[in-house]
């Protein structure tokens, strides 16, 4: 580009009635108008370009040119604003900063600017920055003419937190006068006890989310067991209810919810800031007591019967971690490959629900961790053992022996079946039959005999092999004609063909819905207060042995070679007919020697060296990090619990609305429901807005009066009450 052309580019614009003079030798060029693309121009040269649509870029061009002294009457009529708007841009600005100007209020008696900002949000009214202004300008005023005035920031800085703190009393004073004149101050929140103030009927957009704390009070005693645990904790506990009933992913996302609505439905007056929802948390997550919460819950909901015990299903599940530390990697089935991150191993019975989860690092023990759920049932004394349901990675003979020893009844699938033999069996031999998930299966019930002969620890002890005998369950999937095998030891139980397959297809046949279904209602993922230590676990494969087992690969390709050039090539004799020294078949037959020699040296070596070792002895090798679970564990004890919950209202709306496949999304919109709350000395009452259809409207009263007849109580002495009905006359 030529110079006159480049200043040709940057020549003020001929149209005149687009351009406006703001005098200091600004001017603004609005082709299309005060909301749309301009240009800014400073003594007839091209400053910059500015998109006057976004409101952030508007507010932050105002600031600037009054900063350079423009008129402020031509630029209010050129962006189509009051002087008294450009004036609130600049005193916002002044008093707090770039925060204050795009967004709410935010204090500047702390260096602390952000968190100050959480902590006061609730001290202002949405829309009345203007009135926070007048208030803060009048309480200079008062303190001017007391002669104690503090000399202010310059644009843009913030006074010195000692100024700010001597005129703070008076600012709050007058700050609260003002926003008390359109509406009374909000009733204090009171933290000694759930639900614990006093109104007449209220709106909230989250009343749905009180059938799932009914039953959570009711059924599992819930409320009760957290407060005896945890005291004031109580608070975030409800607060993560709402995140699992309204799949909110993160605790950042609250931001976004409706404070005083929320609040007045988890039973907090009004849900408070990110910075003071944090500290809730921390507060509850320093006292470690995580383990101890789970333990009494898990044992508790067995012995009321609020799970099953007939059938456990028990699966790992992915945690991935996505940070920059070395943590020892999962596996992500759907990616087929290590993933680095952590298992939980979720336990649940045939209803679905969950009986308990455990946390590991990297891809877990599923089977120990099935032999302790063998021990652990046995010490709840059940009366019947529960049937242990796992998949292939389960799978081994030392591990059956184990199971089989310890009386615990297991049924998995066959791993190394022979698919040849299953497909020659013949159809008659498929004498019974299934249908589970709305597919049919054919069975074939086989026996296996087994001989599992254990490693000796020293010459001294010789344990004799173990000897017993599995069924084998042969299913033939009647629409894909695919065949395969199951494994059972079903101890005392006395199982037929048709239960162990029905067992085995309900949670890996061809609707695998549990944890589907609680990923992707629930945060199940969300890991909340991530923390790092030293891991027990800092061994590795040895990167020596995949070193020498590289070396072998390629010694072994070039035999191969070696080997077909040799065969191929024919000898060559001298003219006497006597061998050639130095001919090719000769020199290849010397290379696969010195090849021979070389692999049977890497293979001694590679036998002498140790599979695993610790990293601590290599070099450049960091150390693995094990992830700090307490808040995760917290978390997903509510996730678990709303599950639990979310299931039992499902089984109690079978009775009063038979369509299975709508059930689930009908309780998802009762869960969903706007409504209104009433609190008095008694009674804490919900009333929830009616669904449409008169079906699913008599399925949720009915859900109501089911409610209401548990005679939910919470610790503070207040009964709980569901109905569903119209607006109520609030005041």
């Amino acid at each position: 580009m030529t110079q006159i052309e480049l200043l040709a580019e940057h020549q003020p614009p001929a149209d005149g009635n687009a351009r406006v003079e703001l005098g200091r030798g600004y001017a603004l060029h609005l082709p299309r108008g005060s909301r749309a693309p301009g240009d800014v121009y400073h003594r007839g040269s091209l400053l910059k370009r500015v998109n006057l649509r976004d409101k952030a870029e508007r507010r932050l061009l105002v600031v600037e040119l009054l900063q350079h002294g423009v008129n402020q009457t031509r630029l209010a009529e050129a962006l189509q604003l009051s002087r008294q708007t450009l004036h609130n841009y600049r005193e916002s600005y002044r008093e707090f900063g770039v925060q204050g100007l795009l967004h709410g209020y935010s204090p500047a008696h702390s260096k602390d600017e952000e968190r100050q900002r959480h902590l006061h949000v609730h001290k202002r009214r949405p829309g009345a920055k203007a009135r926070e202004l007048e208030a803060l300008r009048r309480a200079k005023r008062e303190q001017a003419a007391r002669g104690a005035q503090p000399e202010l920031a310059r644009d843009g800085e913030h006074a010195p937190a000692a100024t700010f703190a001597l005129e703070e009393p008076a600012i709050e004073a007058t700050l609260g006068a003002v926003l008390a004149a359109p509406a009374a101050q909000p009733e204090a929140r009171v933290t000694e006890r759930p639900y614990a103030q006093s109104h007449a009927w209220q709106a909230s957009r989250y009343a749905g989310v009180f059938p799932i704390v009914m039953v959570l009070v009711s059924q599992w005693q819930w409320l009760a067991r957290v407060m005896g645990l945890f005291g004031d904790g109580w608070r975030v506990f409800m607060v993560f209810v709402l995140m699992a009933v309204r799949n909110l992913r993160s605790i950042e996302q609250l931001k976004h919810v409706r404070r005083e609505e929320a609040g007045r439905l988890l039973g907090l007056g009004s849900l408070p800031g990110l910075d003071t929802l944090w500290g809730w948390f921390y507060s509850v997550a320093q006292q470690r007591r995580a383990e101890a919460l789970l333990a009494g819950c898990f044992a508790d909901q067995l012995q009321r019967g609020l799970v099953g015990t007939e059938v456990w299903f028990t699966d790992g599940h992915l945690l991935p971690y996505t940070g920059e530390q070395k943590v020892h990697a999962s596996y992500h089935t759907q990616r087929r490959m290590p993933t680095p991150g952590q298992t939980n191993l979720v336990t649940s019975d045939g209803r679905g629900r969950i009986v308990c989860f455990d946390i590991q690092e990297g891809k877990g023990d599923l089977r120990a961790r099935i032999l302790a759920l063998g021990a652990y049932a046995r010490e709840q004394s059940l009366g019947v053992m529960p049937l242990q349901v796992f998949d292939r990675e389960g799978d081994g003979l030392g591990f059956f022996s184990a199971l089989v020893a310890q009386q615990t009844p297991f049924v998995t699938w066959e791993k190394n079946a022979d698919q040849a033999r299953l497909r020659a069996l013949e159809a008659s031999c498929f004498t019974a039959s299934v249908s589970v998930n709305g597919t049919d299966y054919r069975l074939l019930e086989e026996t296996k005999s087994c001989t599992y002969t254990p490693e000796q620890r020293s010459e001294d002890t010789t344990e004799p092999p173990h000897r017993f005998t599995l069924r084998r369950v042969v299913v033939w999937n009647q629409r894909t004609e695919h065949r395969t095998s199951v494994l059972c030891w079903d101890g005392a139980l006395a199982l037929s063909a048709a239960a162990i397959a029905t067992a085995m297809l309900s949670r890996w046949g061809a609707s695998e819905n549990t944890f589907k279904h609680l990923k992707e209602r629930h945060p199940y993922h969300y890991h909340p207060g991530f923390g790092l230590g030293e891991s027990e676990k800092q061994d590795i494969a040895n990167p020596a042995i995949k070193a020498l087992d590289e070396q072998r690969r390629q010694l072994k390709t070039q035999l191969t070679r070696r080997y077909k050039q040799h065969a191929h090539c024919k000898p060559s004799t001298n003219k006497d007919g006597t061998p050639r020294a130095n001919g090719k078949q000769q020199r290849l037959a010397a290379q696969i020697a010195a090849a021979e020699a070389e692999l049977q040296r890497l293979t001694a070596e590679r036998d002498q060296l140790p599979e695993r070792v610790e990293v601590g002895t290599l070099t450049d090798y960091r150390a693995f990090k094990a992830i700090d679970n307490e808040g995760k564990n917290l978390f997903d004890f509510v996730t678990a619990s709303v599950w639990n919950a979310r299931r039992q209202l499902i089984d109690w709306l079978e009775a009063s609305y038979a369509k299975d496949s709508d059930r689930v999304d009908l309780l998802y919109a009762i869960l969903n429901c706007q409504g209104w709350i009433r609190s008095d000395g008694h009674w804490l009452v919900v009333r929830l807005e009616p669904l449409q259809q008169p079906a699913r409207r008599a399925a949720q009263e009915q859900l109501c009066r089911k409610l209401t007849g548990l005679g939910a109580k919470i610790p503070g002495g207040k009964w709980l009450r569901v109905e569903v009905g119209d607006a109520p006359l609030c005041g």
